[in-house]
């Protein structure tokens, strides 16, 4: 009597893998390549949002001064965070990532791959924008430019680690815009760009104690304001950094293989 042997299941890929991901980020910016529309609002429209902030104070540069560091950071953040959201989403929707999951892929090199794509676009737009504030601008800051272009940066690794998060409980591109009020609006209005946060309700200030953005202002607040590298400079990097790792962790914990 033949007996029917059931076909082997391959392993599960491991948490991590080097090839697995650069593999990943190559296909990513592939098909960034072929979308100059996505590259032109992840690299220029912030430059053109500071161009023109810098106008609207055109008869007071001082105040440039004061809120152009914070928003060399945010808007950055807000462009990634769209993006990679949006993006995410179409692959799942047109089933492309249920493809690649079906691969000995884990998600974690998936979401690894995403965040070492979208952060070479991050490198490329923080470099523009702050050389764009500094030289062209005449954005006045006391501190490093390398210091602003690090908080730059982080802030836009962070963008991206929240829009693959909020990707996962999207169903269509139009959901996963509607998060942008939801994640990113109380962050704007909570993180001490318009009045100082110490001026807040007390309810309100706790809360932006445990929102990120605030911890990107504040940093950017450090460098306009300090030559050298404080402690709380140093907090509020690494506070940044460690919430986008944490958020890309829970992206791949939150990931499926696409949206019903």
């Amino acid at each position: 009597m033949s007996t029917t042997t059931a076909p082997a299941i391959p392993p599960a890929p491991r948490a991590l893998s080097a090839a697995r991901t650069t593999a990943t980020a190559a296909r990513v910016l592939r098909q960034l390549r072929h979308d100059p529309r996505t590259i032109a609002l992840m690299l220029l429209v912030p430059c053109l949002m500071l161009v023109l902030l810098r106008y609207v104070f055109d008869g007071s540069p001082r105040t440039f001064d004061t809120i152009g560091a914070a928003l060399l950071g945010i808007f950055p953040l807000i462009t990634m965070f769209l993006v990679t959201s949006i993006a995410t989403l179409r692959e799942r929707t047109s089933g492309t990532l249920e493809r690649l999951l079906a691969m000995p892929l884990g998600k974690g090199d998936l979401i690894a791959g995403y965040a070492l794509a979208f952060g070479a676009l991050a490198i490329v737009q923080s470099v523009l924008a702050t050389g764009l504030s500094l030289w062209l601008l005449d954005l006045d800051v006391i501190g490093s430019p390398w210091l602003l272009l690090l908080v730059a940066l982080l802030d836009a690794l962070l963008g991206t680690a929240l829009g693959l998060f909020v990707s996962a409980f999207a169903a269509s591109e139009f959901q996963a815009v509607q998060f942008m009020p939801a994640v990113i609006f109380p962050q704007l209005l909570l993180c001490g760009l318009f009045t100082p946060r110490a001026d807040m309700h007390p309810v309100l200030e706790a809360i932006s104690d445990v929102l990120p953005m605030s911890y990107a202002v504040d940093a950017m607040n450090e460098v306009l304001r300090h030559t050298e590298v404080t402690a709380t400079f140093v907090r509020d990097v690494l506070i940044v950094a460690g919430c986008a790792l944490l958020v890309l962790g829970l992206g791949a914990a939150t990931l499926r293989r696409r949206t019903a």
